[in-house]
């Protein structure tokens, strides 16, 4: 398979938590980046970048296939991040979750072979492993997949279709599966674990954990974008219908541990109150060792470097109004009718 160009990229949901850091190291290097995204939760993360001449933006919805058809038209290369993302927005809305996340991302994948656009990155999650059979090992990308959540379901079915050579002939289709994400973003978010166990023991000095035995690999924002940007400058050879899990095999830990962390830094005084769990439906242990192989890639940062920024952020003053629902995955009515404290634990059990 010959490499064709790669200057001009698509990014389908560029404005959210992983999108708006993509789109900045993106930029820097000097391609011309296109973002489609129906700004559910805003657009103040594109800001920084609007002025920038090889920016461009179209508002618009992943499912409009006459939209997403017109933009192929001058697109080397798609990153599709577009989703409904998490189990708890997904099991909220699973009419949506279906359509944007498998139908959606069907149309495009067929559409950007319809249309002669050669790389696809599709923006996959480790969520899809569900819960270990043994918990002494690690799951890597040869290991059965165990979804149990809607959202997990239809990132497999998708990835099923990208690794699929029949259905992407002619193209260099790839899927990452991203351990749980943490650290800073222009669209920021405190319902990750890492950024809301930081968030509530500094703000306000008590946090429920639930499942605190349990395992989950945790990679940084901006790790997850530099290694969008790796495949994407890889040799088409490289990387055709290809799955790789994107982290680092030592940044796997237990909530416990990531409690620990930021306790002994930030919040000393906090109090914990843990919820034990016999059975979580997601626990497991993830191998990073293929990206790490095959591409070289290496995550900067850890999750201690992740809790430290985050809590600079807020100790700072910077984000003052944490528990606003823009910084949650959240659609449709917000939790604040709920009132906030239900809301917030209601949120945080679904969330971990």
């Amino acid at each position: 398979m010959e490499d064709a160009r790669n200057d001009k990229i698509l990014v389908t949901g560029g404005a959210g938590y992983i999108g708006s850091v993509l789109v900045r190291q993106m930029l820097a290097d000097g391609y011309r980046v296109c973002v489609l995204d129906n700004l559910l939760y805003g657009g103040a993360s594109l800001v920084g970048v609007w002025s920038d001449p090889g920016f461009t933006f179209v508002r618009g919805d992943v499912r409009d296939r006459k939209l997403v058809e017109g933009l192929l038209a001058d697109a080397d290369a798609v990153v599709h991040l577009a989703a409904i993302v998490g189990d708890p927005a997904c099991a909220r809305h699973p009419q949506m979750a279906q359509t944007v996340n498998l139908e959606a991302s069907l149309n495009l994948l067929e559409a950007c072979r319809n249309s002669g656009v050669f790389r696809f990155v599709f923006a996959s999650t480790c969520s899809n492993y569900g819960k270990m059979k043994n918990a002494a090992h690690y799951v890597d990308e040869q290991s059965e997949l165990r979804p149990v959540s809607l959202y997990a379901e239809t990132k497999v079915a998708v990835e099923e279709a990208v690794l699929n050579s029949s259905m992407t002939r002619d193209m260099c289709a790839t899927a990452l599966r991203f351990a749980t994400v943490y650290g800073v973003s222009p669209r920021m978010r405190f319902d990750l674990t890492v950024n809301e166990f930081t968030m509530e023991m500094l703000t306000r000095g008590r946090l429920v954990v639930f499942g605190e035995q349990f395992w989950r690999p945790y990679v940084h924002v901006a790790d997850v974008a530099g290694a969008v940007k790796l495949v994407l400058e890889q040799p088409a050879e490289a990387v055709d219908n290809e799955v790789f899990n994107v982290g680092s095999t030592d940044q796997n830990f237990r909530k416990a541990e990531i409690v620990r962390m930021i306790r002994e830094r930030y919040a000393p005084e906090a109090v914990i109150e843990t919820v034990h769990r016999d059975e979580d439906p997601r626990d497991y242990r993830v191998s990073f060792g293929k990206i790490r192989e095959r591409l070289g890639f290496e995550a900067d940062r850890t999750v201690e470097d992740g809790i430290g920024e985050v809590a600079r952020l807020i100790v700072q003053g910077v984000v003052a109004d944490c528990e606003n629902p823009r910084y949650r995955n959240v659609i449709g009515p917000q939790p604040e009718e709920m009132g906030a404290e239900a809301a917030l634990c209601a949120l945080s059990e679904v969330l971990q």
